[in-house]
């Protein structure tokens, strides 16, 4: 079987062990990366995964637990080891980038062959390449201090390249940046993972970073508790013995594929919710869709009748009425406007999850005239054929959200639609309610 380049095994990271204030910032977390993957580590502050970036690079010693790279355990290389493996075998991109002030761009990037003792053309000639492939080659001879955000942020990843390690760990790189050059960023880390073929590890707690990755490390409360899987660049016999949507802890074997694809949208929805619970959970994710600012208690009322109405217990015209009714006579104390729109919003997309389920051409056509009314698309016909099709495929459950979003913003040029990404994420949010309402099971 082939090797995983990097092994973490039951990592467990605590901090003034056996003290009052004791905290366990990992705790007993496993995880293999194959080499070329491009895996993310995600998860809210707090839970781990920057610590678990520190582990991998050696950066902090594990309180129990080892950490294997290239089959070699960090615990016990010799210090001659360690340093050639900072120098030559990882790259790190920090959210603070770390940039010298009193050095320009170019030696900055230089600097990690200048600890080699290697030739300074030679260096020079190498950090050069990098600043010129990643457009800031004219801000050479500057400092840090006279760059943006997004260009330090450049400079710190040529820099952590100049060595050409075949591992590049990143800590919330963009954090700190605005959202153009946000994308930038990680429009570069997908280059040096597709191109350069480099394996790319990257911690992150913003979701629509997600889209980027091969496989999702989910963390929480210092414990890994899922992976999901967009791409699987592991080995068949490794991949076989995973779920190929996600390897999830909780009953793996009994989840679907359908409830898989919803789980990853959805972070709340569980076995918990299937059967009865599921319509509560409904409600819930489709008020906070449709709705503008209400206040706390009109919104409780709202969903209790959105309850009703999803559980057929009252018709489309009874929600409008009652929505529009003074709370003190049970209802939500909306103004007809709002309580219209409101209706008519939820019966479409209600009526768009039922037809689906139905799983014909005629339902399919009427979702995507659907999306592309609601969502103010303008589309060429060979356009509106391709974003069919990529409807279609997340429908019939062949691919999940995230490679949906990825063919709705790609380029025509590269094979999908074109959009603009907040126009993909917004029409990707009104596929997966729809998903979410037309998804129907027993409670296991």
């Amino acid at each position: 079987m082939l090797e995983s380049c990097i092994k973490v095994d039951q990592l467990r990271v605590i901090y003034n062990q056996g003290k009052s204030n004791e905290v366990r910032s990992l705790d007993g977390v496993s995880v293999e990366i194959y080499s070329q993957e491009y895996v993310i580590i995600y998860g809210p502050s707090g839970c781990g995964k920057s610590t678990l970036l520190y582990g991998i690079s050696g950066l902090q010693a594990p309180t129990y637990g080892d950490v294997f790279v290239n089959g070699k355990n960090l615990a016990t290389m010799t210090k001659k080891e360690k340093v050639q493996f900072h120098q030559t075998g990882v790259g790190m991109v920090f959210q603070a980038f770390y940039l010298i002030d009193s050095l320009t761009v170019l030696d900055n990037v230089c600097l990690p062959k200048v600890f080699r003792g290697e030739n300074l053309a030679e260096r020079r000639e190498a950090a050069m390449k990098l600043l010129q492939r990643f457009g800031i080659s004219t801000q050479a001879d500057r400092f840090p201090s006279q760059l943006s955000g997004g260009q330090k942020q450049r400079v710190s990843i040529a820099r952590a390249l100049v060595n050409n390690p075949q591992i590049i760990l990143a800590d919330e790189p963009v954090g700190n940046l605005d959202s153009e050059s946000a994308q930038n960023v990680l429009d570069i880390f997908k280059e040096i993972n597709e191109i350069d073929k480099k394996t790319v590890i990257l911690v992150t707690h913003n979701p629509d970073h997600l889209v980027y990755a091969d496989r999702i490390i989910h963390m929480k409360d210092g414990k890994k508790v899922r992976e999901d899987i967009n791409k699987d660049k592991r080995p068949p016999e490794v991949a076989k013995k995973a779920s190929v949507v996600g390897d999830l802890v909780d009953a793996p074997e009994k989840i679907s594929t359908e409830l898989r694809l919803l789980m990853r949208t959805f972070k709340d929805l569980s076995l918990k919710q299937v059967g009865v619970l599921l319509v509560p959970f409904k409600a819930k994710q489709l008020m906070t869709h449709i709705l503008s600012q209400l206040t706390e208690e009109q919104t409780s009322s709202a969903e209790s009748l959105l309850k009703e109405f999803l559980f057929n217990n009252i018709d489309s015209e009874a929600l409008r009425t009652k929505l529009d009714l003074d709370m003190e006579k049970g209802g939500a104390g909306w103004n007809k406007l709002r309580a219209n729109s409101f209706t008519e919003r939820a019966q479409e997309i209600l009526t768009n999850a039922q037809n689906i389920s139905q799983n014909t051409e005629e339902a399919l056509i009427s979702l995507t005239d659907y999306l592309i009314k609601i969502c103010n698309l303008k589309l060429e016909n060979d356009s509106v054929l391709r974003f069919r099709a990529f409807i279609k495929m997340r429908v019939e459950n062949k691919i999940d959200r995230f490679s949906l979003q990825e063919r709705l913003d790609s380029a025509k040029q590269l094979g999908g639609v074109g959009l603009y990404r907040g126009t993909a994420e917004k029409v990707v949010h009104e596929v997966e309610i729809i998903m979410l309402l037309s998804y129907s099971a027993e409670p296991y």
